[in-house]
């Protein structure tokens, strides 16, 4: 049965403020940390999508690429989380907007955030392992533009796993991502039909024959896998700030719920024997 609660969505949401504030910076640098990455996020889309349309005349294509969807997704996070945590600075860091919103809207914002700290990460590697050529930095423009998709996506990204109390994420969220990354598939095979071509050369089944599958099951595995290590990493984050004062628990809260979970698969079991 559907939980709000197993999606990471607590009744209250957010008690110990979490997704506005930091084990590193004030609330007040991190919002602003977040609008500069908002707007330089917001500004290289704005400008690949203004070069894709002007310049290369190919516009109707961009959206078709799963780099510039999960490109997309860091500018609604980071435009989303600046808002709230700046909003959070406003009332003397008592509260903010999104905790008294409906549940839908919160565990979309959950969830948003899931995509953001997963699908760059698998943007970048798969990019440098498989799809980078020597046209990567054949001009300025494509080096600021592979630099800005394929690296600072992954860097801005960090910054949220480690200088923000956002997460862990719950485990429910793997299956919702790898089927994010199916319906991809559709989008990837739809554009191909429609347009002729396919957005990333090793979705060629013509060329690619058995890969394909290999690539396909691969990138599902390796996205688990990633979501578990951000996942633990979160957590030792989480505790390393509550050992050292980084972050002050509510009794009962999500931080005391992810500590004990932290503990139960740390701690040594006891022998049986005498």
């Amino acid at each position: 049965m559907f939980s709000y609660a197993s999606f990471g969505v607590s009744a209250p949401f957010d008690p110990s403020f979490h997704y506005v504030t930091s084990p590193v910076f004030s609330p007040l640098i991190l919002a602003s940390l977040r609008l500069t990455f908002a707007v330089y996020t917001l500004v290289t889309t704005i400008t690949s999508l203004a070069y894709s349309s002007l310049v290369l005349h190919d516009s109707s294509s961009y959206f078709s690429y799963f780099t510039d969807l999960s490109y997309t997704g860091l500018v609604a996070y980071f435009w989303a989380s600046s808002v709230q945590t700046f909003a959070f600075v406003l009332r003397e860091r008592k509260s903010y907007p999104l905790q008294t919103w409906p549940r839908s809207l919160q565990l979309l914002h959950v969830l948003l955030h899931s995509t953001i700290i997963i699908f760059p990460i698998i943007v970048t590697v798969v990019y440098w392992s498989l799809l980078a050529s020597a046209s990567t930095f054949e001009t300025t423009y494509y080096s600021w533009e592979n630099i800005s998709h394929h690296a600072l996506n992954t860097v801005f990204v960090l910054f949220e796993i480690f200088f923000t109390h956002s997460g862990p994420c719950p485990w429910m969220h793997i299956p919702l991502l790898v089927l994010l990354l199916a319906c991809y598939l559709g989008v990837a095979y739809i554009t191909y039909a429609t347009q002729g071509f396919y957005t990333y050369s090793f979705l060629n089944p013509s060329t690619e024959g058995g890969l394909l599958a290999a690539y396909i099951v691969g990138i599902a595995i390796g996205c688990c896998v990633l979501f578990s290590i951000v996942k633990g990493v979160c957590h030792l984050r989480r505790r390393i700030s509550l050992r050292y004062g980084l972050f002050e628990e509510v009794a009962g809260g999500e931080d005391t719920e992810a500590l004990e979970e932290w503990q139960a698969v740390t701690a040594p079991k006891e022998s049986s024997e005498v």
